[in-house]
């Protein structure tokens, strides 16, 4: 055997480091305004006259107070999000897996020049995604917000360090693949996998798309891919980075071999079927809610199987924790793991999830995850490679200690804080008496002020810590020399590394076992009447049993097997995560066309509330209101009968939203109609909603809306309307046949009506500059993207009922009826927009 001395390529890593750590600054700072931006009634600010102007100035303004667009609370929160996911995480995964995948596979990474594009490459996305999220340009989709020529550059970016990846693992000179491998492995295919399929969309412009589904198709699509963006971008790579980096701190071996082997696989096949537990009591069909609970709760096994095989990893170097930073941060940030994998499943289970959907409960769950495990995880790997990088000792232990239990006790306040707020609210909101809510929206937003104002201070401490680190790090890299590694390897044979062909891997037992009951469990859910899919699942799961317990040493081979060649492994990891969202999917994507809905069909919007459609989503409103009244009584007495899946079929993006820090939106406008009868009308006229987006305190004085007077001072762009609506007839939208001139004419006459209809209401136009003729005036706020935005909202909820008719042909009533009359909708309906 040929020996060699290589030169790993540590360059990559320590720039991939410096990103991950100066981008979580930025995406935390932005997440801290994005909390304070919450507690602008809280009554020290509402009360303190020199506070309150800066407050409203950062959180969007009002009338007396202008503030900044680009900051209001809709925009950053992408920001914030994109910025900690993409941009912090991601820059520190690949630190991660570029620092181990060269050391595990006994080799430099395969090339130097794709390494640096991806680098680059990976940082132009960052830096386009900080300048468009700010100006309102988005998909409106969360976690998947970045606008199409973006999207490309993503998808290219990581098709460089996927190639880059798997022609390492070709290159390798160690034969098997070790663990964090196979996570690497299963984090790049189903990201992949994934990223394309959320992402299919036809642009209308070079900022603009629509996604090919709609309604409760892309529903059911964005939290495919939105919970298993969570499992497959903030989980499996750091679960990799978790088996690499702990054992190498604790200078133990990884606690049980066979536990990983159980963990991976059954996290990879089990976690791409939970994402609609984000769907519960809504318009999503039950079968699919009934199978993402299933699946949800089924997670604990393999989660809490991971948590345990990391922390036992530590059996016999507990006492480092008094000593080793890095084993602090690691040992907390795989008990936050478990923490967050525990309360997922439980959140997943459907009288649970009616406490906990739509309030802040759920941000702090993410945050457990996103704080706890993923940036303290961060943190122990930072701590461990700055020193091993630059060939130095750490600059000072007793600050990485001191950001330790800064951030320790930042997080818990931030958790803590979060789940006082969203249980007390749900509670408060959920309280009936004989059928009438007790408590009005924005009164129950006043009363967790105070929780949140702890939230934004747990926020400010966490994010102290990581400047902290900033510091010690930089000082750490002062003293120290920037220093690639070496060593001495041998040489293999290619084809002695990867000899396992995959007709080898199929046709053995366990291979085969899980694919006739896979194809098996597909029919029966798909059709759970169909008894023989049933005795199929039964029949398969027995043949498995009894060829494990005849042939153990098999089986076990077969996975040894498998981890000699990365092909049959990635082919086999590919088919564990896709046949789940197959089998959601598409039975979803077939049997919910306009066609099959049988009642609350969704009128077409007009080319106006169109547009009105497209800036409401520009602006995130989507990130505080919900447009989905959920099956639960509270729900729609409070705001109106409960969502039709046919409500929101012609809905490119779907807007049924996933936290409601104002009032939920599906019946703030238009009319049920059954023939020629109209059985309700909108819920304000358009002078109120005007005054409302002016200044949302001028209507409420305990509102936290940021002020969107800004849209009074932009026109609408009528003349990309079009485009758009040739688009959307493309993917299905029946728009009636109209010219580029008839649409462009129809838009202007609805927005001079409504214009006309504001002026008559409201002469006193603020922006309006010096003596305008009051017809002028008119045509002038008629092209404001404002009119535009209050068209869309005056036609939300707007559907009708076919008309049923008996066995003769005579009509019959209508099923279902608005909960409340107009009179009785204007009395209920929270002022808190």
């Amino acid at each position: 055997m040929n020996q060699t001395t290589i030169t790993y390529n540590d360059k990559c890593v320590r720039y991939f480091l410096w990103a991950s750590i100066i981008w979580g600054l930025v995406g935390m700072g932005a997440g801290l305004l994005a909390a304070l931006q919450m507690n602008i009634s809280i009554d020290f600010v509402r009360d303190t006259p020199w506070l309150r102007p800066i407050v409203e100035f950062l959180s969007g303004g009002t009338l007396e107070t202008e503030g900044i667009p680009y900051i209001t609370f809709g925009r950053l929160r992408p920001l914030h999000t994109n910025a900690a996911i993409f941009a912090f995480v991601g820059n520190m995964m690949f630190a991660g897996i570029y620092y181990s995948t060269q050391r595990l596979c006994r080799c430099r990474v395969a090339s130097d020049k794709l390494t640096w594009l991806h680098f680059w490459s990976w940082q132009l996305v960052i830096v386009l995604a900080a300048v468009t999220l700010p100006l309102g340009l988005t998909q409106g989709k969360e976690y998947a917000e970045l606008i199409w020529p973006i999207d490309l550059l993503v998808a290219v970016s990581w098709l460089i360090f996927g190639y880059n990846f798997f022609w390492t693992l070709i290159k390798r000179n160690e034969q098997s693949l070790y663990v964090s491998l196979w996570f690497y492995i299963a984090t790049i295919i189903t990201i992949t996998m994934l990223y394309v399929v959320n992402n299919l969309q036809i642009p209308t412009s070079l900022t603009h798309s629509y996604p090919i589904f709609g309604g409760v198709q892309d529903a059911l699509v964005q939290w495919w891919y939105g919970h298993n963006a969570v499992a497959f971008f903030l989980t499996t790579p750091i679960l990799g980075i978790m088996y690499y980096y702990l054992p190498k701190a604790a200078n133990r071996p990884v606690y049980s071999y066979r536990l990983s082997i159980i963990h991976f696989w059954s996290l990879v096949f089990i976690y791409i079927w939970a994402g609609p537990h984000h769907l519960l009591n809504t318009a999503l069909p039950e079968w699919l809610q009934i199978l993402g609970m299933l699946f949800s709760v089924m997670l604990w096994a393999p989660s809490w199987g991971g948590m345990l095989n990391g922390l036992l990893t530590l059996r016999g170097a507990w006492s480092k924790l008094q000593t080793d930073p890095v084993i602090k941060f690691f040992a907390a940030g795989v008990t936050f793991y478990g923490m967050a994998t525990f309360e997922g499943p439980l959140l997943s289970i459907k009288s649970v999830n009616a406490l906990s959907h739509y309030t802040d409960w759920t941000i702090g769950h993410v945050h457990s995850g996103t704080l706890g495990w993923n940036g303290f995880m961060a943190a122990g790997m930072f701590y461990w490679l700055v020193p091993r990088l630059w060939k130095t000792e750490l600059y000072s232990k007793a600050l990485a200690n001191f950001h330790f239990w800064i951030g320790f006790v930042g997080i818990l306040l931030y958790i803590s804080a979060l789940w006082v707020a969203g249980i007390g609210q749900s509670l408060a909101l959920n309280e009936a008496n004989n059928g009438t809510v007790v408590n009005q929206f924005v009164q129950t937003l006043e009363d967790i002020q105070y929780p949140l104002f702890f939230r934004s201070i747990g926020g400010g401490l966490y994010l102290l810590g990581f400047f902290i680190l900033t510091f010690n790090l930089f000082m750490t890299c002062r003293r120290g020399k920037a220093t690639d590694a070496t060593a001495e390897v041998v040489i293999r044979d290619r084809s002695e590394v990867d000899r396992t062909t995959i007709g080898t891997i199929v046709k053995q037992d366990p291979f085969a076992a899980f694919l006739g009951f896979i194809i098996a469990l597909a029919a029966w859910v798909t059709n759970p009447g169909n008894w023989f899919a049933l005795a199929g699942m039964v029949f398969f799961a027995t043949l498995a049993a009894y060829r494990f317990k005849k042939n153990v040493p098999g089986w076990s081979q077969w996975h040894e097997t498998i981890t000699k060649n990365y092909l049959p492994f990635t082919v086999v990891t590919f088919f564990a995560a896709a046949i789940g969202g197959a089998v959601q999917i598409i039975p979803n994507a077939i049997t919910t066309k306009a066609e099959a809905v049988d009642d609350h069909l969704q009128e077409l919007y007009t080319p106006l509330e169109l547009a009105g459609r497209d800036i409401y989503i520009a602006e995130g409103c989507y990130n505080c209101h919900s447009q989905m009244i959920r099956m639960l009584e509270t729900d729609y007495v409070r705001y109106g009968d409960y969502s039709r899946l046919g409500e929101s079929i012609y809905d490119y993006p779907f807007q049924w939203g996933s936290k409601r820090t104002g009032p939920d939106l599906a019946r703030e406008g238009g009319n049920i109609t059954t023939g020629s009868e109209v059985m309700r009308s909108g819920k304000r006229d358009n002078n109120w909603h005007y005054r409302h987006f002016m200044n949302p305190r001028d209507m409420d004085t305990k509102s936290n809306m940021p002020s969107y007077s800004h849209l009074a001072s932009k026109d609408t762009d009528f003349k990309a309307l079009p485009n758009k609506i040739r688009v959307q007839a493309l993917i299905g939208v029946p728009w009636p046949q109209m010219t580029p001139s008839e649409i462009e004419q129809h838009a202007q006459d609805q927005a001079l009506e409504i214009a006309k209809n504001i002026v008559d209401n409201n002469p006193s136009i603020p922006w309006v500059k010096g003596e305008m003729p009051r017809q002028e005036i008119e045509a002038t706020l008629a092209q404001k993207e404002i009119i535009a935005l209050i068209a869309y909202m005056q036609k939300l909820g707007t559907y009708n009922i076919p008309e049923r008719v008996d066995e003769d042909g005579n009509p019959l009533p209508p099923v279902e009826k608005s909960w409340l009359t107009p009179d009785e909708a204007s009395k209920e309906t929270p002022t808190n927009e």
